[in-house]
């Protein structure tokens, strides 16, 4: 599928819904059908569409991939209704829109601009659709992987020259990497008031401190204000490093999570660690379009069953245990699908997910591993960069 067809797939969707058309404003949205990020609202009907831009028209003039013909400068919802669905003859009065993002007071003005149209979430259709990724988006996160591999070799360039260095100053390390790479600085996550610095990061002692912000190995962070990511803590002689600080390149995202040890790691985190690179091997094996992501958190389990290693797998302590194994990604860095005991879609060629497991054995360590798999029929390929073992800094 060339970009230039994503409209004509959501038309068809339109149709077997029988929605008078669809209304969508958020920006990776516009960013995923037009290839602009400027403010817009993208009209979409049966059998047209429109792009209005908001503001910034000579850049999204520039950006796009779509017809400029279909452009126009336009920021009020009003005449937006007026020119296109005032005098629109159709019976089922319904527009698609993105209902899970819209604060309250937007929705009111959606409601005050279309009086006579009832308002329904297009969102589930957007995503379904933008789970499987075009050559275009696959080469994108590939150049977000080469980010990620640039901050991977900075860290332990980084750790094996300067032993007396905090979390932060690690962090900040990684990060001006893959900012040199073509990092553009954010990420996009799909939840209101979310709130992080620009990755996990932890070692030592905070590894056990599991934060609500984020539901993995999540860091202490600098303050209250912001509890995840780095802290000024100094790493020691001994310690367990885990850093999973994504990138996002070009639109779209990568992330990746590596497990270093400042020294040599004892026999039980090298087990440990070994146990977990078998059950994400085990996956990337068996992963196959039309299997269930609750399949493949069930053939997780499995596998940790086998080995032995039921009890550190997905372990948070206090008897709590993960039931995801990661995400999917792309224009957003945690998307549909999500490889976990609840989700019962399936997936299929040409999806990306990540997978984002660890272990933790409270009298052991913390260990994790995150790569980012292109599902394929004839073979899944990784696409992160950088090695997957356990890296000790000697």
């Amino acid at each position: 599928m060339k970009p230039q067809d994503r409209i004509n797939m959501l038309q068809e969707k339109i149709v077997s819904q029988d929605l008078a058309g669809v209304l969508l404003s958020y920006s990776r949205n516009v960013f995923y059908y037009t290839g602009t990020a400027q403010p817009s609202y993208l009209v979409v009907l049966p059998e047209d569409y429109f792009l209005f831009v908001r503001s910034g028209f000579e850049f999204a003039i520039n950006d796009v991939f779509i017809s400029k013909e279909k452009m126009k400068e336009e920021r009020r919802l009003g005449n937006i209704y007026q020119e296109i669905f005032a005098g629109l003859r159709k019976a089922n009065k319904r527009i698609g829109t993105e209902l899970d993002i819209l604060t309250v007071e937007q929705f009111k003005g959606f409601r005050k601009a279309f009086p006579d149209y009832e308002f329904v979430n297009i969102s589930p259709v957007v995503f379904d659709q933008r789970k499987k990724k075009d050559p275009s988006e696959i080469e994108k996160i590939r150049k977000a992987c080469d980010a990620l591999h640039q901050g991977h070799e900075a860290v332990l360039n980084t750790l094996r020259l300067q032993t007396d260095i905090t979390e932060l100053e690690l962090a900040a390390v990684m990060e001006n990497a893959h900012r040199v790479a073509g990092h553009e600085g954010i990420f996009f996550i799909r939840h209101p008031d979310f709130f992080m610095s620009r990755g996990p990061i932890a070692s030592g002692p905070n590894l056990f401190k599991i934060s609500g912000v984020v539901y993995t190995i999540t860091g202490v962070g600098l303050s209250p204000s912001v509890p995840a990511g780095p802290s000024r803590r100094k790493i020691e002689t001994g310690d367990v490093i885990i850093i999973d600080i994504p990138t996002h390149v070009d639109g779209y995202h990568a992330d990746q999570t590596r497990t270093y040890v400042l020294g040599k790691a004892d026999d039980k985190i090298r087990t440990m660690y070994d146990n977990l690179k078998d059950i994400a091997d085990h996956l990337i094996e068996n992963m196959k379009p039309g299997m269930k992501c609750s399949e493949i958190y069930g053939t997780a389990i499995k596998r940790a069953q086998d080995l032995e290693a039921i009890d550190s797998f997905l372990n948070f302590g206090k008897g709590r245990r993960s039931r995801l194994l990661g995400h999917g990604i792309g224009l957003e860095l945690n998307e549909p699908p999500v490889p976990s005991e609840y989700d019962h879609s399936e997936i299929d060629e040409d999806y990306v997910i990540a997978l984002d497991m660890h272990m933790m054995d409270e009298s052991v360590g913390v260990v994790k591993l995150e790569d980012m798999i292109l599902i394929k029929d004839k073979g899944n390929e990784i696409l992160t960069k950088s090695p997957r073992h356990l890296f000790e800094i000697t």
